[in-house]
């Protein structure tokens, strides 16, 4: 598990309603107190003006007629330019940045879930993402049926693309990121998405500081 500079890279990842934004501005607002560093939020797809039109592409279903791999080709669009005009940026001058959804997404949602081939992602992930890999994934872990009732709740108008699948598509989403996270658990962590909101925000934060303790440091401390 790489640091970069002061800061890091971490990402969020889970089904629909599992929480991952709230978690995300919870988990900002702390570091920024905690550490005095700059900490940046973003999500995907999205993150960037080009990436967020996609975004709304996507959302609307627009590339689903054409099926998944037309999907990851458009989420990889998104993602390149979101790379090279925020995230890597950011790292670069030492920053914490912290992302709603990133490549996990895509092994999930098109890959495990969608039905596409997962060399074909995995080699599509390598020539998109290179290098710029995570310090840390968090899981948020959640009984779709939940997530599902979750995501209609909040929502004043109809499901989008992701939400209007069936329960066995987010069946088995759940599945692949549960895999993702017994595959890499260097890098991923499961968080149970279930408890409740400051219950969550506490496992999170204990994760950060065992995983990354570095990062908690002052900028300018010299010992944790």
């Amino acid at each position: 598990m790489t640091e970069i500079a002061a800061g890091a890279f971490i990402t969020f990842e889970g089904g629909e309603g599992a929480g991952k934004s709230t978690q995300v501005q919870r988990l900002a607002a702390h570091l920024r107190v905690r550490t005095n560093r700059p900490v940046v939020v973003t999500r995907e797809p999205g993150g960037s003006p080009k990436a967020e039109a996609i975004r709304d592409a996507l959302l609307a279903g627009i590339a689903k007629p054409h099926g998944p791999f037309a999907e990851a080709l458009l989420f990889s669009a998104a993602r390149i330019d979101h790379l090279d005009t925020l995230i890597r940026p950011a790292l670069a001058r030492g920053e914490t940045v912290l992302c709603d959804r990133f490549a996990d997404s895509t092994r999930a949602y098109q890959g495990a879930a969608g039905g596409l081939d997962p060399e074909l992602v995995t080699s599509l992930e390598r020539v998109v993402v290179g290098p710029t890999r995570p310090a840390l994934t968090l899981i948020l872990d959640l009984d779709p049926v939940v997530g599902l009732a979750r995501a209609a709740g909040r929502s004043d108008g109809a499901p989008d693309r992701f939400e209007a699948e069936a329960l066995d598509f987010h069946a088995r989403l759940r599945a692949a990121f549960r895999a993702i996270a017994e595959a890499e658990p260097e890098r991923c962590a499961l968080v149970d998405a279930g408890a409740a909101p400051d219950a969550v925000a506490a496992e999170i934060r204990a994760i950060v500081a065992a995983r990354l303790p570095t990062l908690l440091r002052k900028a300018g401390d010299d010992a944790a």
